[in-house]
């Protein structure tokens, strides 16, 4: 499953890049979140083997590109000269709330003998950030790129 999940996330990372440079990279982390959100849920009520295996695949397809649209949203938003402390200070963060989670679950697993409530925490987790996310894009300054048009022939 972890092969499966791990396959399905670098596909993810390659579309999500086509996806940000057409929508942008906060929309783009706003759909990996929701869509992320959504194989949090469905882990909860397949336990079969066959369904665990589609719903990892389906969490690698969805999880894939979240981080990366980080990048894309520091560059976006700041200058160019402080994209290499935004982007380690970003990329840092996530990569401690991902650790800190993966200890949590363990731990919830360990009290409860159950996963369920490690995939509640997951999704209100994805609540949060598609809240922020979306609270920025409302704001109203946010414009998605603008692909460079072809070079026309003369």
């Amino acid at each position: 499953m972890l092969s499966l999940m791990l396959a399905f996330g670098i596909v993810s990372r390659l579309a999500s890049g086509f996806v940000c440079d057409r929508i942008g990279g906060l929309r783009t982390l706003l759909l990996g979140s929701s869509l992320q959100m959504l194989a949090l849920m469905l882990y909860i009520p397949f336990d079969s083997l066959g369904a665990l295996y589609v719903v990892s695949a389906l969490f690698g397809l969805f999880q894939g590109g979240i981080i990366p649209s980080y990048t894309i949203i520091v560059r976006e938003h700041f200058p160019p000269a402080e994209a290499g402390t935004r982007v380690a200070v970003v990329i840092t963060a996530t990569l401690l709330g991902m650790a800190l989670g993966g200890w949590l679950s363990g731990k919830v697993f360990d009290l409860t003998g159950s996963y369920t409530l490690a995939f509640v925490h997951g999704i209100a987790w994805n609540l949060l950030n598609i809240a922020i996310v979306a609270m920025l894009i409302r704001r109203g300054r946010y414009r998605p790129p603008v692909l460079p048009s072809a070079p026309q022939a003369a």
